[in-house]
């Protein structure tokens, strides 16, 4: 795996389950909201910082297929890497993996890049240069 694939860990907790044991669907939004603060962070550009610098990245769009369940307790790894970086669009693609084992899911979630008054703006240069080395292909991460 590319250095330039950000990795982060996360532990399913017990609210993210449904009765049978799996992890609700829409927990896997808020996972990925979770990995991709932590992306903005160790990258050098907290969201905070941004918002108290009156950037944000609402998102617009997902897509996401659903390959396999998981379950309370397990260690998951969720990759992201940068889809497209341009203009206004800044778009995450994701898998999601069980620790050493198979992809339970992967997508795409797609932003704009917007001030705190909603309205659509560039992307900072500073941002776009400082995330360049995570731009990939869904080729150069497969």
């Amino acid at each position: 795996m590319s250095d330039s694939v950000f990795q982060h860990q996360h532990r399913v907790v017990y609210a993210e389950c449904t009765l049978g044991n799996h992890v609700y669907y829409a927990r896997y939004l808020d996972m990925l909201e979770e990995a991709r603060g932590e992306f903005f962070r160790q990258a050098g550009w907290p969201l905070l910082a941004l918002q108290e610098g009156g950037t944000a990245f609402p998102v617009i769009g997902v897509e996401i297929a659903y390959t396999g369940p998981a379950r309370y307790d397990d260690l998951l790894t969720i990759q992201l890497w940068l889809a497209e970086m341009r203009g206004i669009r800044l778009n995450f693609g994701f898998r999601i993996l069980r620790a050493a084992g198979p992809s339970l899911a992967d997508g795409q979630t797609r932003h704009i890049c917007a001030g705190l008054n909603e309205k659509p703006k560039r992307l900072p240069d500073g941002l776009v240069e400082g995330l360049a080395p995570f731009l990939r292909t869904r080729n150069e991460v497969s």
